[in-house]
């Protein structure tokens, strides 16, 4: 059985820099660990790229040959990737042990993961080869400012999570860019009045009804919740790999290591 991490998250919320440090961690701790590029618009990487969309497929190349737009360009590459997922993608799995760990870094685009089926068939595909995937979603924590952002991050996490039908970690990122961290505190685990209240004092009277809904939405179920993420301590990114590794049974199937003791005499 296989690993892995399906890395997510709108543009610009540390995507790649948590994959190099979940890399370098892992290095450090003498763990294996492979992260895969799927952005076909990556051009630099602070980490070893052990597979590429790019050898399949290139945002530029499709830009330049049938004149779409970023946007468009993009998601006709994952589109194409999807089309290869028995061909491109199987044989770069075949490279891969049983046991070996992971990690897509995914491009930013919303609506891979909101509304576009590319992403899910690509988790399907990796459930056929014998991977335990979980979606690990990045919110740049100072996008948490006041609730109504809050909320719509939730809303943004609940629809991938409904999606891609995974073990989801939602991590708050960018934490040591925070100056005053009781205000991303309060985030963590809210109570719905003081959700509600905040909704009420920033919005016009007539979303009274419509904050109510969203308000209980996120505290009756319960299902959108944050780990900070503060890549200067190392306590933290073990924190959250151990968090995901839990999510995913990593190392369960493992063989406990006997070694030989002599007990000294006495």
């Amino acid at each position: 059985m296989g690993y892995a991490q399906l890395v997510i998250g709108p543009a610009g919320s540390g995507k790649s820099t948590y994959c190099s440090s979940l890399y370098q961690h892992c290095e450090a701790i003498r763990r294996t660990m492979h992260i895969v590029n799927l952005d076909p618009a990556a051009e630099h990487f602070d980490y070893p790229v052990a597979m590429d969309i790019r050898e399949l497929i290139s945002l530029d190349d499709v830009m330049e040959e049938l004149g779409l737009g970023p946007n468009g360009g993009l998601i006709y590459c994952m589109e194409h990737l999807e089309e290869n997922l028995d061909d491109w993608l199987a044989e770069e799995l075949d490279n891969y042990l049983d046991d070996d760990y992971l990690v897509f870094d995914c491009p930013g685009q919303i609506e891979l993961f909101s509304h576009v089926p590319v992403l899910r068939n690509f988790v399907d595909h990796l459930k056929r080869k014998n991977f335990n995937v979980c979606a690990v979603y990045l919110l740049d924590s100072q996008f948490m400012t006041d609730v109504p952002k809050y909320i719509s991050g939730c809303m943004a996490s609940l629809s991938a999570m409904i999606q891609l039908e995974l073990p989801h970690v939602n991590i708050l990122s960018k934490m040591d860019l925070v100056t005053n961290k009781k205000d991303i505190e309060n985030y963590l685990n809210p109570e719905a009045t003081t959700l509600l209240s905040e909704l009420n004092q920033n919005m016009a009277p007539k979303f009274a009804k419509l904050n109510k809904a969203l308000a209980g939405l996120v505290d009756e179920f319960s299902m959108v919740n944050f780990v900070p993420l503060d890549l200067r301590k190392e306590s933290s990114i073990q924190y959250v790999l151990s968090y995901i590794d839990n999510c995913i049974q990593y190392g369960e199937d493992a063989d406990v290591k006997i070694r030989d003791f002599d007990p000294e005499d006495d």
